[in-house]
């Protein structure tokens, strides 16, 4: 299943590391965030000011690079 903007931004790094370097290139500080397993996806980018479906897209694209 792809990532959603609803999914938990904890869940996503923590099922699927290589999401991770997605996050580190944004400069969203989630890695390590005690919020991370509260905030979705969606939370985050308006959180750190980021276009939701860049952000999306490029999880998406590190998930199928596998």
């Amino acid at each position: 299943m792809p990532i959603e903007a609803d999914d938990l931004v904890d869940e996503v790094m923590r099922i699927r590391p290589t999401t991770i370097r997605v996050f580190l290139d944004f400069r969203m500080n989630c890695v390590g965030c005690p919020i991370a397993c509260f905030h979705t996806v969606s939370d985050s980018c308006i959180e750190h000011g980021v276009d939701r479906n860049e952000f999306l897209t490029a999880l998406r694209e590190a998930e199928s690079a596998l």
